[in-house]
């Protein structure tokens, strides 16, 4: 055996046991998720009824469901999203259009990353300090905790996934497409707007349907900033329920029935997130198609 196959053989083992420790290590993980979507599935599924979304969560000992909860998550939701989405527009647009190789757009992408792997409870803990506690003072502690702030804490996560994605995507757009563009004479906001934007609206989308599946289960940024309501509310400054922290403080509990429906609740979110997953997959493919 000379050395060349020596090499070729010891190459081959320190692959081999490489490709083993790397399957390993997947399934090790997927293990434990798959333990926790079936767990999540048969209780979840035991415990989902109708009074789920028809009624409101019930003090200890009796009956009840999530409506306000889900009210409260949606509102704050799409607030958020009506918040975050044109920041990150707008952020991610003149990254990848206007400060593409600058050293402040460089900077912008360090701190956007930062913010985008950032805990949820520091920003929780921002909104609280940086905007309830300044406007429960001037208010002489008659608006504090509320959706409002909640939204703003939830748009802080919608942001980053935003800049990213729209900033990714308009980069992948051809710059022979700008190049024609701009040989037509057609002004720089127009070609940004109407041409490269339209080219890249389903990667754009898609980066809006992660970040309301990255906002729908948060918990902790909520605990700070809407902290919680038993009752139905719809007024944006005052506390308001959420399924996540209803998850959380039921699952917290010595009372069976606010387990039961803390298991449906975490069911319902886990099939919204997996559907918005999905639907963006689909949004993509469809793209590759045409």
């Amino acid at each position: 055996m000379n050395d060349h196959e020596r090499l070729y053989r010891v190459r081959r083992l320190k692959n081999r046991i490489a490709m083993v420790l790397s399957c390993g290590a997947t399934l090790f993980g997927l293990l434990w998720l798959v333990w926790i979507l079936i767990t999540t599935l048969i209780n979840g599924f035991k415990a989902l009824n109708l009074a789920l979304f028809t009624q409101m969560t019930p003090p200890p000992g009796t009956e009840g469901g999530l409506a306000n909860a889900f009210y409260g998550s949606a509102l704050m939701s799409v607030l958020a999203l009506v918040i975050g989405t044109p920041i990150g527009l707008a952020a991610g647009i003149w990254l990848a259009e206007f400060a593409r190789h600058s050293k402040l757009g460089n900077t912008v992408r360090f701190i956007n990353d930062i913010l985008l792997s950032a805990p949820s409870i520091v920003l929780g803990l921002f909104i609280y300090t940086a905007v309830i506690l300044p406007i429960n003072h001037l208010t002489n502690h008659q608006v504090g905790f509320s959706a409002f702030a909640g939204a703003l804490a939830l748009a802080l996560l919608v942001i980053p996934v935003v800049v990213r994605t729209t900033d990714e995507m308009l980069q992948l757009q051809p710059s022979t497409m700008r190049e024609a563009a701009l040989a037509l004479g057609v002004p720089q906001w127009k070609l940004t707007l109407q041409i490269v934007l339209r080219a890249a609206k389903a990667g754009v989308v898609t980066g809006v349907l992660l970040a309301l599946a990255r906002i729908t289960g948060e918990t902790a940024p909520l605990l700070f900033t809407a902290f919680g309501n038993q009752f139905w509310s719809s007024n944006l400054l005052k506390p308001i329920a959420s399924v996540p922290v209803v998850i959380f403080q039921y699952a917290m509990s010595p009372f069976d029935d606010w387990h039961a429906i803390a298991w449906a609740g975490a069911l319902v979110l886990t099939l919204f997130v997996l559907c918005l997953s999905l639907l963006s997959r689909l949004i993509l493919l469809r793209n590759r198609s045409h």
